[in-house]
């Protein structure tokens, strides 16, 4: 079998997570991707879905963090989200399709697809996936959801597709990127390890392997030093960067 190979612009920028974000300019707006492009930072970002199958930059499964409206995003409409003001600006929630032609087509971007266990998380990768076709760029879809690089390896293998992995955070998927059937099923091109659980055999392994690592979220210089000497890049805060 062919060994397959992963782009070199995966693994030569940093990355800001969520954008490169602070007071005035909110986490995952297009004024965030602004700041880390002007920066020279690639961008990760988070994708919802909207009621009617639009994928939406945002994090959170509720609305009430971020904007001064309560309620799921899923049971929103493309339109009414687009609409919602984020707060402490006049940045709204971006469509995926607005943010790629905000970066345009050379900006590394990390694509999270954020799931649960019981989510079909087939409908996030079908829309994703038809919006990385009409804005082709330098783009990687991952998620702590193992389902989502494996369906990607069957159904948009010309995609860079990553796991992200933690043992230290909550969330439904704690533990699991260390299980081999899950690495095999899933098929990742890289993996993204939180930084609190970077010292174990299975990181050291990956890159032994010569297989791309990279680490989240960077939030200090302790903290960038301490994953600089075990990752091939970062996603970091924007204390995170030097």
């Amino acid at each position: 079998m062919a060994v397959r190979q992963v782009p070199d612009w995966l693994t030569q920028s940093d990355y800001a997570h969520r954008g490169l974000h602070r007071a005035g300019v909110p986490e995952n707006s297009l004024a965030a991707a602004q700041a880390a492009m002007a920066a020279g930072y690639g961008i990760e970002c988070d994708i919802q879905m909207s009621v009617d199958g639009v994928p939406m930059v945002f994090h959170d499964w509720e609305l009430e963090r971020l904007t001064d409206t309560t309620g799921p995003v899923e049971a929103r409409t493309a339109k009414e989200l687009s609409a919602l003001r984020l707060l402490g600006s006049e940045e709204q929630i971006p469509t995926l399709e607005q943010f790629l032609d905000a970066i345009g087509p050379t900006t590394p971007l990390l694509i999270e697809i954020k799931s649960a266990p019981d989510y079909p998380v087939e409908k996030s990768c079908e829309a994703v996936v038809a919006c990385l076709g009409k804005k082709p760029g330098r783009a990687a879809v991952m998620s702590f959801d193992p389902r989502v690089p494996e369906w990607l390896a069957s159904n948009a293998s010309e995609i860079t597709r990553g796991l992200v992995g933690t043992d230290s955070l909550p969330n439904s998927f704690e533990h699991v990127w260390h299980e081999i059937r899950t690495i095999e099923q899933a098929q990742p091109d890289f993996l993204a390890i939180d930084r609190r659980d970077l010292d174990c055999a299975d990181t050291a392994a990956w890159r032994e392997a010569g297989k791309p690592l990279l680490s989240w979220t960077i939030r200090t210089q302790s903290d960038r030093a301490f994953a600089m000497a075990r990752v091939d890049r970062m996603i970091a805060e924007a204390d995170g960067f030097v």
